[in-house]
């Protein structure tokens, strides 16, 4: 399959250019977002053989991946694959995509931290429990993380979804109007490499942006 690989990063000159070396090895295509960074980011992962998209200012990460998946479709790639530039995903853990998109090609593929989630801080694992919960009831499938931004999304899918949001809640677009859409979502067990380096995600923030998105979401399927 022609699959690109799509990074949205802020602020990630410590790991972008690794990341983006083993996934070059690896023989894929590499878009990085780099969202506004005041470091060396973009300037990195060029040098690394990555195709650089750069925001001037900080548009967050929905607009990146939007951006990224817009990209994906006019350069005809068969399907995405969508990582966090901070090194939390495991490389190694596309071949395990790769299976289940051999499968299921034509569908969302979702990481799935939580069987093996040693290291993620509680008030997180029980916050992406609870969503991942009350997504799994209005979708309609289960989707055991809704919240891992390790995924693999076929590109005919992305063709049918008029995304909007700009930031975190963006996972919960997806696989709310693919679902809406008919298309299946899939699991996949992925490992989550967990250092000392300060989430991007603000727990009550992107918690109250996460379900103002949900509540409209809902409501307009009901209207």
């Amino acid at each position: 399959m022609n699959i690109c690989i799509v990074i949205p990063a802020h602020n990630e000159s410590c790991t972008i250019g690794y990341l983006v070396e083993s996934l070059s090895k690896k023989g894929f295509d590499v878009i990085v977002i780099d969202d506004g960074s005041v470091d060396e980011t973009g300037v990195i992962a060029q040098e690394k053989g990555a195709i650089v998209i750069r925001h001037e200012e900080k548009e967050g990460k929905g607009s990146s991946l939007r951006e990224g998946f817009q990209y994906a479709k006019e350069h005809d790639y068969e399907a995405v694959i969508t990582m966090d530039g901070d090194g939390q995903h495991d490389v190694g853990g596309i071949d395990r995509f790769l299976i289940e998109a051999r499968k299921n090609k034509i569908s969302v593929i979702v990481g799935n931290r939580m069987a093996n989630s040693e290291g993620m801080p509680f008030i997180r694992y029980c916050t992406n429990y609870f969503m991942s919960r009350l997504i799994s009831l209005a979708c309609g499938e289960s989707i055991v993380d809704t919240q891992c931004g390790y995924r693999y999304i076929h590109c005919d899918i992305l063709k049918t979804l008029d995304l909007t949001s700009r930031d975190f809640e963006i996972e919960t677009e997806i696989l709310m109007k693919a679902c809406q859409k008919g298309f299946k979502v899939r699991n996949v067990p992925v490992k989550t490499i967990y250092r000392n380096e300060e989430s991007k995600i603000n727990p009550f923030k992107d918690t109250i942006r996460f379900f103002a998105y949900f509540i409209k979401a809902t409501c307009s399927r009901k209207g």
